[in-house]
């Protein structure tokens, strides 16, 4: 078993504060968006007691030790997911993630055009689709993929503002899923995108709408915040034609490439495949690129994808992803009595509260406290957790 020390992103979302408290570091005052417990090239975590030693250096060293035969041969010599923590204290870009066959695609046709894989302008870093599970850690909202067309543009009546009015008259034009998708494209688009004192007026009518007692509060709520957010961009009125979602602690939500969203505010758990695909579409200050977001976009209007845990051991909830990328699982350790783990294969833990000691059935052993990870490689077999705490794990079903 390998300790690790996750890759840290400052991105300017961030809390300064969640993240650290949950590894137990102190923190410095900059925005700590994101953990990385992976081996991604563009972040890698590093193995904790091996100083200029990486996740990814140790899996290309010994693939099919580390992964496992079935891995390798499924998913090739790469870990195949990514686990993180995410701390969101302010919205994240509106975008989407692509399928494994255009992100393929997208890959060759960027390196074919001499992009740099670290330009900002890049949309591909990688050849991996990036469907992704967030397990909810505090309240956490989001919006996800389109609402349905009829719904969307109830929303807009009694909204006085001509922004609001032509966006109602779109999506009673075309009360399709494609419909909703050309007003998708008609808001964000260079050509046709409303002007800055346009949104701003739309954000005005809702909040006089919600002064005066509004019937749907969340959306006039969420367009206010996305405006203050990120003035002048017309992302903030997307969100009247999708579907909010609130994750208590506890809750999971499944996000299939394909599908808009935006996270707004919360601290999660998140496990993907091991991509940093991001085709973004507004709400942002890094690239946009919504010709590819449009191509990789679905819209089918459909609720968010919840996933309920099955309990198994007694004390381990498993969370199962409609992709054979990834599954997350949390152990609750309430005794000193030894849990058997489920899962196999290369698997991450990370110790959210409490001591746990985590052995191998086969080798090794670690304590973990509150904040500490592990790498398990294939070879080490099933794994045994004791103590008091929560454990979370990230392996491959």
């Amino acid at each position: 078993m390998y300790r690790l020390a996750p890759a840290t992103q400052h991105y300017a979302w961030g809390s300064t504060t969640a993240i650290p408290e949950l590894l137990r570091v102190e923190p410095d005052g900059r925005p700590v968006s994101e953990a990385w417990f992976g081996a991604h090239p563009s972040a890698p975590a590093r193995l904790a007691d091996a100083e200029h030693c990486t996740l990814d250096a140790l899996v290309a060293d010994d693939p099919t030790g580390v992964l496992g035969e079935d891995v390798v041969a499924r998913f090739g010599t790469q870990l195949p997911y990514l686990l993180k923590l995410i701390a969101a204290s302010a919205p994240l870009s509106l975008q989407v993630h692509p399928s494994r066959a255009r992100a393929r695609a997208g890959f060759a046709r960027e390196d074919r055009d001499g992009v740099p894989l670290d330009a900002p302008e890049r949309s591909y870093r990688d050849d991996n689709h990036k469907p992704e599970l967030v397990y909810a850690l505090s309240r956490f909202e989001a919006m996800v993929g389109f609402r349905a067309p009829r719904r969307a543009a109830e929303l807009l009546v009694g909204l006085e503002s001509t922004l609001a009015e032509q966006l109602h008259q779109h999506l009673v034009a075309d009360p399709t899923p494609e419909g909703v998708r050309a007003a998708f494209a008609w808001l964000l688009a260079p050509r046709t995108r409303p002007h800055a004192d346009d949104v701003a007026a739309l954000a005005q009518a809702c909040q006089r709408r919600l002064d005066a007692g509004s019937p749907s509060p969340r959306t006039d709520r969420t367009v206010i915040r996305l405006h203050r957010a990120y003035p002048g961009d017309p992302g903030a009125v997307t969100s009247v034609l999708l579907n909010p979602v609130t994750l208590q602690p506890g809750e999971a939500l499944f996000v299939p490439a394909g599908a808009v969203h935006a996270y707004l505010e919360g601290v999660a758990v998140e496990l993907m495949a091991n991509s940093d695909n991001v085709l973004r579409a507004g709400l942002t200050v890094k690239h946009v690129d919504l010709p590819e977001l449009l191509e990789n976009l679905d819209s089918v209007a459909a609720p968010p994808i919840r996933i309920a845990p099955e309990r198994v051991f007694t004390s381990t909830e498993i969370f199962y992803a409609p992709v054979d990328d990834f599954e997350l699982s949390v152990t609750h350790l309430d005794s000193d009595d030894e849990a058997r783990l489920p899962g196999r294969g290369p698997r991450v833990v990370l110790c959210l509260d409490g001591s746990v000691r985590v052995r191998g059935e086969r080798d090794g052993a670690l304590d973990l406290q509150p904040g500490q990870s592990a790498f398990v490689p294939a070879a080490d077999g099933a794994l045994i957790a004791s103590g008091r705490g929560t454990l979370i794990q990230a392996d491959v079903p």
